[in-house]
């Protein structure tokens, strides 16, 4: 912008108050992108100072299913010694899914809960780079004798005070290589990030992701804002977390978020936000639903008649209408309203000059799967009003008398 202008106007201090109009512009700040590097450094969570002090859990599934009905593991395993329990189960709820175990299950087909015992003894017979031992000689502080040195003769037993100060010894050194590990680790992911620290009381926007699996992506999908608010911050959590002050349509959100997720917002009272009242998922998402068919035309493609219907959307201006398949509408939405007469098809001739089939396109609109969820992120927020530091009890919002 200040390109752009200097090649007729010039003022003192022009290039720096372009860039802080720039900065205040509201639209700027919801839609562009983030250039810099992600915000919020690496926490490493501390280090258990006993064996199965703290565990770590997850589910694998997905496995095809065993001859007494399990088709998922439950893995626990210890945070400080890496030693692991796998518990086979029928729930179908996941968390993540596991390709080392879940790729050994196959090999053993609808019999692998009775050789899950080989997989834990396998596992926790492997070396850990992190603790520099497996975890069977971390958990019991001797190496495990495999079948294949089943001959050769065991180490003479400890017992006694001995026993506890060579635990004592392990412990420590365990849980100094796992330090050292966190550390270097730390000090590689932080090269990528960088430090961002707000303060309480401050207005910041928060970041809105766009759901796994959303196939309609027309105008407002791709220029929908990233961020929406903005909102106070209430209190500091941590170093990288904060919860915010969030209106009562976003009471199924939880109201704590990591620093990633916010952005500084610069205060102007030209600033005056639509704050239109959504049902917030806890994915800080909505499903989009159809209000009204505003008109309907058929289009010849592959010369075949195909019915589009321009469809308006709920929480959206008729200018963001878009087209659609008439049959998916229908499919997917059968409550909606008797549809307007269509238009008839283009005059021009199938056979006229027409780009590679490759190529063709129906203008406005995209194919749509008719079992595709139509659900957005949040992009707005309720009642049009002005923007300040809203309360607890109301989502009514007021401009600051200062600019920040």
């Amino acid at each position: 912008m200040y390109q752009d202008l200097r090649r007729t106007y010039w003022w003192r201090n022009m290039k720096r108050e372009v860039a802080d109009f720039v900065s205040r512009f509201l639209v700027c700040q919801q839609v562009k992108a983030a250039r810099q590097k992600p915000t919020g450094l690496l926490q490493p969570l501390d280090v258990p100072e006993w064996k199965w002090e703290s565990v770590s859990m997850d589910f694998i599934t997905g496995l095809p299913r065993s001859q007494k009905g399990y088709t998922m593991i439950w893995v626990v395993v210890d945070r400080l010694t890496k030693s692991a329990h796998f518990v086979p189960g029928k729930s179908t709820y996941t968390v993540s899914s596991g390709r080392y175990v879940a790729s050994l299950c196959l090999e053993f087909s609808g019999s692998w809960d009775s050789h899950l015992h080989l997989m834990e003894f396998a596992y926790n017979n492997s070396y850990q780079a992190t603790i520099g031992m497996t975890p069977f000689e971390a958990l019991y502080g001797k190496c495990c004798r495999s079948p294949i040195c089943w001959g050769e003769v065991g180490e003479q037993r400890m017992l006694g005070p001995e026993l506890v100060q060579t635990t004592i010894v392990a412990i420590q050194k365990i849980r100094a290589r796992t330090l050292t590990a966190q550390s270097i680790q730390k000090s590689y992911a932080d090269q990528r990030r960088e430090d961002l620290e707000f303060e309480v009381g401050d207005m910041v926007f928060l970041k809105v992701a766009p759901m796994k699996g959303v196939l309609r992506f027309e105008k407002k999908g791709k220029l929908s804002p990233h961020f929406v608010g903005p909102f106070e911050i209430l209190e500091r959590i941590c170093l990288v977390a904060y919860g915010l002050v969030l209106p009562p349509s976003f009471s199924t959100a939880h109201d704590v978020f990591h620093v990633s997720m916010l952005r500084r917002y610069v205060a102007d009272p030209t600033h005056v936000v639509d704050f239109e009242p959504l049902q917030i998922n806890e994915d800080l998402s909505y499903e989009e639903q159809p209000v009204e068919i505003l008109a309907r035309e058929v289009k010849m493609l592959h010369n075949r008649e195909n019915s589009l219907v321009k469809v308006l959307w709920r929480n959206h201006g008729v200018e963001e209408a878009t087209w659609e398949r008439e049959e998916d509408m229908r499919v997917q939405y059968p409550e909606l309203p008797a549809l307007p007469a269509a238009r008839p098809p283009s005059d021009r001739s199938p056979t006229a000059s027409r780009p590679p089939a490759s190529r063709r396109r129906l203008p406005g609109f995209r194919q749509q799967s008719p079992s595709s969820s139509r659900r957005y992120p949040v992009d707005r927020v309720s009642s049009r009003c002005r923007i300040a530091a809203p309360t607890r009890a109301s989502n009514q919002f007021a401009l600051p008398s200062t600019r920040a």
